[in-house]
């Protein structure tokens, strides 16, 4: 879950289980899920995901499910900075910007 500086959760109900319960369903085998919105493909800003299994290997997605994943995300995180990608943990239901994540790997 996503936590305040004040150290209280930005998303108090237990939606981001939920929904990482349901993205489990509509992705088998998906442990993160990156999202942002800049996809590479497009001139303006849309929702652009990258799926990684356990093992970091990418899951294929088709346009329809990857743009449905991304919108719900982004719709439990209203407040989130948008401008930078971030990554939606499946096993435990948090979202961390992802360039932090990766600075926390490289330690």
């Amino acid at each position: 879950m996503l936590v305040t500086p004040s150290g209280t959760s930005a998303c108090p109900d237990d939606r981001p289980h939920r929904l990482a319960a349901q993205l489990a369903d509509m992705i088998p085998g998906a442990a993160t899920i990156r999202v942002s919105l800049s996809d590479p493909k497009e001139t303006w800003p849309h929702p652009h995901v990258i799926v990684k299994d356990e093992a970091g290997q990418t899951i294929q997605l088709g346009r329809i499910a990857a743009r449905v994943a991304a919108r719900w995300i982004l719709r439990v995180w209203p407040e989130v900075d948008w401008t930078r990608p971030h990554t939606f943990d499946l096993a435990d239901a948090t979202l961390t910007r992802s360039d932090l994540l990766a600075a926390r790997r490289g330690r």
